[in-house]
Parts: structure tokens; C-alpha cells; sequence
């Protein structure tokens, strides 16, 4: 379990700590302040830290060096953020600023920090070295789908200079393991029926890896099916393969695009779920219908998965924004999505009365 991080001077990101629950981190703002970066920077790190094929599923980091791990470490950011340069993440100030990102973990064998320069080109420099892996990799699902890329967009990228981020390339991967066999078919099968409900099928793959949907007896190709129902197809997929599974790492962006408020709430369940069955839940949302389900379904609860809220605000001072952070959705006093949803309500009525 990722239990808090520490950012300085790291693009718009406000310099602050983070503190995460173990179940379920919900991330609000507006566009620019940083919601999408923080989803990545912290991806980034853990993926540097899944098991690799070479280390022979060792939990500890017995082959890897300090310099090899820098190097990671940076792959992982310039692969997933796309700048120009590593130096290019740090905050821009006059002169030069060093950004630097620690993170705590439960299991304090995997505690990293590092930090680079504005001229950092290609490595961070590491101050706390961890010494373990992963037990499971991160998943991260971005705003679009990916289920009509399988199977040929991993070879695309690892061949090619292609301008896409290395998140599609690690999610689509995921996307092409085998399903998962044995005692946690049940659990698996639990978590997939609200899913499948929604969709109104179960999800197939071909033995060329191509997605379908299996509907009314027969197969729909994923590129006739509604780019919102293919985004519930990567998730049921990733259910069902046993990625999301017991400590795994969800991290995903604006899950509600293409999502109407009827499959919103389907989502909260599910997200909800997945918090519940000892999954890390990172979401980065616009939405304030998919916010307010969040928070009903898990307000009073004691014992499954708790939440905690996190709101980016703009801020007026060297900071693009500022951190604020909480429990409960009403201890975050700046929260523009809510602040603009009751605006839009005053003006609506507003315009009613002088219809």
C-alpha cells in the first residue's frame, strides 16, 4: 500500500504531502492544475518498482543498481509524461530549481526518493534506495480506451518512435493476458457482474487478441461497440485477468468520459468494489455526479475500504495550485466542480422564474 508522497517543484503539481488512504483517493480540480500529472508521477514511480522478468520474481531489488534503477526511474517519467527533456517536469522558475518526489509505502523496503535539475536530461538522482518490488504492477487506464489497440500496439511502440505515452503501451500488454482460472474465479465473477450488466455482454478475445462483446448470442467487434461501454471492456478485462486483484495499484483518469449518469453509478459500484477487495483506487475526475456517488456509497463505513478526498485549487502565489486534502468530501472548502454545479443550478432558476 502506497501510504503518502511528498512532491516538490514537479510541474504544476502543488509542493505538498500527499496522504493516501489504503482503499480509495479521489483527485478534483480544474483543467492545468495538476490532477493528470500527479496520476503519472505516481505510476511512474511504482512501475519502476513492479517485478521484472529478470529478477526471477524476486521481492528484492538483488540485480538492479542504484544507476540502473536512476535510469528507470526517468524511462518511466519521460515515457509516461512525454517532455522534451527529464529537466522539463521541474516547476519553471529564473535560474535553475531541482524537483523532487518522495514516496512511503507500508512495506517501507520499497520507501524511494530521488530528485533532478531543470538540465537533468535522462536520470534522477536516488537519495533512499528501496530494497523490494512490487508485489503486483500498477494499472493505469487513461481517458481513452485501449481495448481497439489490441493487439498490435505493443509492437507498434517497441518498435517505432511513436508519440504516444508509455501508459497505453504498459495497459495494453495487460489487456493481453490470460484470463484467470482457479479458486478466485468466484471473487473475479462477483466483481465482473455489474460490469457485464451494464454492457449487456461479457467481453471475448479471438486467438489473434482482438476484442469482442458477446451479445444476444453473437459477437459485436470492440469498434462497433460505444466508446464508453469499451472503457467498462478494459476494466471488466483487467478483472478478469487478475491484474486488479488483492494489492494490486488502479490509477485512472477521468473515468466518467463518454459515461452517462446511469453508467457513472454502475462505475462508483465498481470502483467502490474494487477499493473493497484490497485494491489501491487512484481517480483523477471532472465529475461531480461520479464525486457524489463515491461519497454515498461510502459514507459512515467502518470497516471495508475507507476514502480520502483531494482537491487541487488555483493558487496566487509561485504555486500553480495548492493541495487540500480530507477524509470526507466536506472538509475540502475549495471544491470548484461542486462550487460551479450549485452556480449553474442559481442561474437555471434564475432563468426559469423570467421564462
Amino acid at each position: 500500500m502506497l501510504k503518502s508522497a511528498k512532491l516538490s517543484n514537479f510541474t504544476s503539481i502543488p509542493s505538498a504531502k500527499w496522504e493516501f488512504s489504503p482503499g480509495l483517493n479521489v483527485i478534483v480540480g480544474e483543467n492545468g492544475l495538476g490532477k493528470s500529472h500527479a496520476l503519472k508521477a505516481l505510476y511512474s514511480v511504482l512501475s519502476s518498482l513492479k517485478p521484472d522478468s529478470s529478477q526471477n520474481n524476486s521481492t528484492k531489488l538483488e540485480r538492479l543498481g542504484k544507476s540502473q534503477l536512476e535510469k528507470v526511474i526517468a524511462d518511466e517519467l519521460i515515457g509516461n509524461m512525454r517532455p522534451d527533456s527529464l529537466g522539463r517536469l521541474v516547476k519553471r522558475k529564473q535560474g535553475r530549481n531541482r524537483a523532487e518526489v518522495s514516496v512511503s509505502f507500508k512495506n517501507k523496503e520499497l520507501d524511494t526518493s530521488f530528485s533532478f535539475a531543470t538540465n537533468s536530461k535522462t536520470q534522477v538522482e536516488i537519495d533512499d534506495m528501496p530494497s523490494a518490488v512490487l508485489a503486483k504492477p500498477p494499472v493505469f487506464i487513461p481517458t481513452r480506451e485501449l481495448i481497439t489497440l489490441c493487439p498490435w500496439f505493443v509492437s507498434l511502440f517497441d518498435s517505432y518512435s511513436v508519440p504516444f505515452e508509455k501508459t497505453w503501451r504498459d495497459t495494453v500488454l495487460l489487456l493481453g493476458a490470460p484470463s484467470l482460472r482457479g479458486p478466485r474465479e468466484k471473487k473475479v465473477s462477483e466483481l465482473l457482474s455489474p460490469i457485464e450488466t451494464a454492457m449487456g455482454g461479457k467481453v471475448e478475445v479471438d486467438a489473434n487478441g482482438r476484442f469482442f462483446l458477446r451479445v444476444n448470442g453473437g459477437r459485436m467487434e470492440s469498434a462497433l461497440v460505444a466508446e464508453g461501454l469499451r472503457k467498462f471492456a478494459m476494466l471488466a478485462r483487467l478483472i478478469s485477468t487478475g491484474v486488479l486483484l488483492e494489492q494490486g495499484y488502479l490509477f485512472w483518469d477521468e473515468p466518467e468520459t463518454n459515461l452517462n449518469p446511469k453508467l457513472i453509478r454502475v462505475l462508483a459500484q465498481v470502483i467502490v468494489s474494487l477499493a473493497d477487495q484490497g485494491i489501491q483506487v487512484f481517480i483523477a475526475t471532472h465529475s461531480v455526479f461520479l464525486v457524489r456517488e463515491i461519497a454515498i456509497l461510502t459514507a459512515g463505513r467502518k470497516r471495508k475500504a475507507q476514502s480520502r478526498y483531494f482537491s487541487l485549487a488555483a493558487s496566487g502565489d509561485d504555486e500553480v495550485s495548492r493541495l487540500e486534502q480530507g477524509s470526507e468530501i466536506d472538509e475540502l472548502s475549495t471544491l470548484v466542480l461542486l462550487d460551479e454545479e450549485l452556480l449553474q443550478s442559481d442561474r437555471y432558476m434564475e432563468s426559469s422564474l423570467h421564462a
